[in-house]
């Protein structure tokens, strides 16, 4: 009776970079890097090369700082390139990993490549890193994986990262300009409050006269700041933290800000074409890369970065898998513009959605950089009007009692 047994494949020893020291034959000191699965590895391939080892190290990656969604922007892009070049994927992962100026993305990329390397697929060891390779990322190098264009898609997915990561820059500078000055003017006001004030009030007391109502204001605003100045930073604080943290963690709290900045009176409409332009952006990448379009409506409503066109896109896509043609489906859903839907119905009809989808994406990201222009150029004059009210009525209240003494001498 013939036995049979079967043993798992021993696991690949995940490899590491060393850094080493040594001699040549000829008693020179050389030194390098080496990516190997540990240091008898490192030894033995040096000494096949006639290199007698004198001092190794492990190299470390607990330095690096945090990973950012630009990292992974750029990362994309080298990629892309060097297969674009023809270099082999494990090359090109070593080339980008060990130039990389951020430790932790070396770190990362080495380890998918050592994923790839053991017979991974790329899309698959990317998957293993959901927090900085979402579902369309992933879906998009798997399609190209197994059409053979994975060059290809990684041009598309670099162009399409850069492109987002771009309106979302411009709609942060937007958004923190005035708020970075507001802020700034409270510190200033409440500095003026505590430490200016009361050393007039001390000056006003030895006048003996009536001071104007103004002055009393701004006074008694003061008295206030003293007493409670603790009480008023830290509700201000607790109120911001606790704002931010039911903003990321709280899904009624997200969407009920996301329906109020659409609805925003001067930044809802530049919000608004940002979402248009990634929203479209994402269909469009995933269409172009032969992605059916019921699964690409997947990953595009968590693309848009917004919980009313994440629930807009769950309506179309339903619709959809019912048979509904799309632009019969985003009119139904009703926040995309008519010439957004026009254009889809062109695209349907000339089967061109692609093509069509990213001429709105453009047309869109067009409009937010003018709209991001005009809305620089209209806060500066309204900051400092708001500014100049603020400072300046101070200054007049704590004046006004100075004025009002020179007349009467």
């Amino acid at each position: 009776m013939a036995t049979t047994s079967s043993r798992a494949k021993p696991a690949a020893p995940r490899e590491n970079i060393y850094t080493w020291e040594g001699k040549d034959k000829q008693g020179k000191l050389v030194r390098g890097e080496l990516r190997a699965g540990g240091e008898s590895v490192v030894n033995v391939t040096l000494r096949r090369q006639g290199i007698l080892v004198t001092k190794m190290k492990k190299k470390s990656y607990s330095s690096g700082k945090k990973i950012t969604d630009k990292d992974i922007c750029l990362f994309t892009r080298q990629l892309a390139t060097m297969m674009k070049a023809g270099v082999p994927l494990l090359q090109s992962f070593d080339i980008v990993g060990r130039g990389h100026s951020n430790a932790s993305v070396s770190k990362l990329l080495l380890d998918i490549r050592s994923d790839v390397e053991t017979g991974t697929s790329l899309n698959q060891a990317f998957r293993k890193y959901p927090l900085y390779f979402d579902a369309l990322f992933c879906n998009l190098v798997g399609a190209g994986e197994q059409a053979g264009i994975l060059d290809d898609l990684l041009n598309r997915l670099a162009t399409y990262k850069e492109k987002t990561l771009a309106i979302k820059a411009k709609i942060k500078s937007a958004l923190t300009y005035p708020i970075a000055i507001l802020g700034v003017a409270f510190i200033v006001t409440a500095v003026i409050m505590i430490f200016v004030v009361p050393a007039f009030k001390e000056v006003f007391s030895s006048f003996g006269a009536e001071l104007p109502g103004p002055t009393l204001v701004v006074m008694a605003i003061s008295e206030f700041f003293v007493s409670y100045w603790y009480i008023i930073f830290g509700a201000l604080f607790g109120a911001i933290y606790f704002f931010m943290h039911s903003w990321r963690r709280s899904l009624t709290m997200q969407r009920f800000m996301d329906r109020m900045l659409l609805q925003a009176p001067i930044f809802g409409d530049v919000i608004r074409k940002a979402t248009i332009a990634r929203w479209t952006r994402t269909l469009a990448t995933m269409f172009a890369a032969g992605v059916p379009l019921v699964e690409a409506l997947d990953s595009v409503g968590g693309a848009a970065g917004n919980a009313v066109y994440l629930d807009a896109t769950i309506k179309i896509q339903t619709e959809v898998t019912t048979g509904t043609s799309l632009t019969v489906a985003m009119q139904n859903a009703n926040v995309f513009p008519n010439m957004v839907t026009q254009m889809v119905s062109i695209g349907e009809e000339s089967g061109s959605l692609d093509a069509m989808l990213g001429k709105v994406a453009d047309f869109y990201e067009e409009e937010v950089d003018e709209a991001v222009g005009a809305l620089s150029s209209l806060m500066e004059p309204i900051i400092m009007v708001v500014l100049g009210v603020i400072i300046g009525g101070l200054v007049v209240a704590l004046y006004l009692p100075i004025f009002k003494l020179g007349s009467v001498v």
